[in-house]
């Protein structure tokens, strides 16, 4: 079947012809006529297989009736990331080239003014991600209301990256009659949850299995150790015949480590992860397609659904731990019948994710060894991993060499060797389960009970010999010895000058100069301050009596005035 038989026009046709396309991809056959029709659709297709071209081209042929508002998109497409929006634009502008339809991206890392003067005058498609659509939805500078069709691409992308409350959220704002769209690598609960929500009677198009790899892709799996797999990673591109490559990394300092790794050795090499801006990003994309960069290190912001041609290799220096990730990086090779090669980094360690992505591709990776480093392998069955060529054996995540060793260093040194002591087990093992039930239970209550006790007893003992008994004869002994010494004390006291005097007189509370005040006839410090008068001026010693002025202070009197001289009569 070719293209002129799914309803398109001639001026689309002619479009797709110039692009080189001859036959419509599986998806393309079965999803084009049902969205000409006007039906809501799920489409579940592995990737590679031309999704991104199963909703543009009849999307183009419907809009190109109609006329765009000011602030309202008649179309909207929503992408997970800023490569895959982009990637979509570039699409709508090959296929639609002979159609007059305007187009706005939105996306982050862009100035709001430069979107915003496009939303003004009028798209009719509108591209963007989900946080930055809303954000221009909640400046007041778009409008959701004129949308025909809503297309949420990569919906398994939006259910990991946590855009599935944004995404209900804009599918909560559209019209009450739209035709909604969607596309996702599998489907999941949740993403079957929310197409049960707000699709109408959909039509599932399901074209592969789902999380199945292309058949085109070859996949093998190398085991070494971390610390040799850069090393791994320069041998492999030397050996291999790449044209060009992509290597994927689970963590963004991983990127920027095996970026610089290959760098100095003097590779042709570019990084993209998320915390480049969105130019650079750009730039880096646009020089991998051209061939300015025959080896890109990535994240997995980049492995979903990027369109790049020709990818003759995928490296995954990480095993994914999420099994569905290594299906999309894979996914970046072998597109449109194409051969490719998929080579995995592992480590003894990674047994449990190896197996797990196994399962779900439902195929065994085979094993392939690399001259000039140790070859290692993994035990599929417990986790266990050997080094050839040595008689060294490690365990995995769930082997049992480690703990065994473990317990056995917390035995002491000294009872390593020794028989357990004898006890009462065999004879109490003849007796009935009941009896030997109960004469345990009391061995431990009394020796419970024994314990307080011997610490108590431990404790006295301690303290007797700390302190030891002394005898009456002692004690009399030393209350005798205490007061001759006080009797000294008082005599030495009672010889010194002065001191019979002072201690005939009565001890008071008062301090020292209170009682020399009361013996001069003085008045102690309470009572002055008690009977004190209010303080006056010197020179004004005497109080004022009743019904007389006290005198002001000097410096309180106001100046006297000059006299006025009497004015001179005319």
């Amino acid at each position: 079947m070719s293209f002129e038989h799914l309803g398109l026009s001639d001026p689309l046709l002619d479009a797709v012809r110039e692009l080189g396309y001859e036959e419509p991809t599986p998806i393309q056959r079965q999803a084009i006529p049902s969205i000409l029709q006007g039906r809501d659709l799920i489409g579940i297709a592995q990737t590679g297989t031309g999704k991104t071209a199963a909703f543009v081209l009849p999307m183009i042929d419907i809009l190109s009736s109609g006329r765009a508002r000011a602030r309202m998109p008649r179309s909207l497409i929503l992408e997970p990331t800023r490569e895959l929006a982009a990637q979509v634009a570039e699409n709508f502008e090959r296929y639609g080239k002979n159609h007059k339809l305007s187009m706005a991206l939105l996306i982050g890392g862009v100035s709001f003014a430069d979107q915003e003067a496009k939303l003004s005058r009028g798209v009719d498609v509108l591209i963007a991600t989900p946080g930055r659509l809303l954000d221009h939805f909640e400046r007041g500078k778009l409008l959701l209301t004129g949308v025909q069709i809503l297309v949420v691409d990569e919906c398994d992308r939006m259910l990991d990256m946590g855009f599935i409350p944004d995404v209900e959220r804009i599918c909560s704002l559209m019209p009450q009659r739209h035709q909604t769209l969607f596309f996702s690598a599998t489907l999941s609960p949740e993403i079957k949850r929310l197409t049960d929500r707000f699709l109408d009677d959909p039509k599932l198009v399901e074209v592969a299995p789902p999380s199945s790899t292309a058949e085109t892709v070859e996949q093998s799996i190398l085991v070494v150790s971390e610390r040799d797999k850069t090393k791994a990673l320069r041998r492999l591109l030397e050996s291999e015949d790449v044209d060009n490559a992509i290597v994927f990394c689970n963590r963004k300092v991983d990127v920027r480590t095996v970026y610089l790794s290959l760098k100095r050795a003097h590779f042709p090499v570019g990084q993209l992860h998320g915390d480049m801006s969105q130019p650079d990003r750009m730039a880096t994309l646009q020089a991998f397609r051209d061939g300015e960069i025959k080896i890109l290190v990535a994240s997995d912001v980049a492995a979903r659904g990027l369109d790049i041609s020709s990818v003759s290799h995928v490296f995954n220096f990480d095993v994914p731990q999420n099994s569905e990730d290594y299906v999309h990086r894979i996914g970046r090779t072998g597109r449109a019948g194409r051969k490719g090669t998929a080579i995995t980094l592992a480590t003894p360690e990674d047994a449990r994710y190896v197996a797990q992505i196994e399962e779900l591709i439902g195929k065994h990776l085979e094993e392939r060894t690399l001259d000039g480093l140790p070859a290692r392998t993994l035990d599929r069955e417990d986790g266990e991993s050997s080094q050839t060529g040595s008689g060294r054996v490690r365990r995995g995540r769930e082997g049992g060499t480690r703990r065994r060793q473990k317990s056995e260093r917390s035995v002491p040194r000294h009872e390593k060797g020794a028989e357990p002591p004898a006890t009462d087990q065999a004879a109490a093992s003849d007796a009935p389960p009941g009896e030997a039930l109960k004469e345990s239970v009391a061995d431990s209550e009394q020796r419970e009970d024994e314990r307080p006790r011997r610490r108590r007893r431990r404790g006295g003992r301690r303290r007797r010999e700390r302190r030891p008994e002394t005898g009456s004869s002692e004690r009399e002994q030393a209350a005798t010895a205490s007061s001759s010494r006080e009797e000294n004390l008082n005599e030495r006291r009672e010889d010194r000058p002065g001191r019979q005097e002072r201690s005939a007189a009565p001890r008071s509370r008062e301090g020292r100069g209170n009682r020399g005040r009361r013996e001069r006839g003085g008045a102690t410090s309470r009572q002055s301050h008690r009977d004190e008068e209010p303080r006056h001026d010197e020179k004004d010693t005497k109080p004022a009596k009743l019904g007389e002025t006290s005198p002001i202070p000097a410096f309180l009197q106001r100046p006297a005035r000059p006299k006025r001289r009497p004015k001179k009569s005319d």
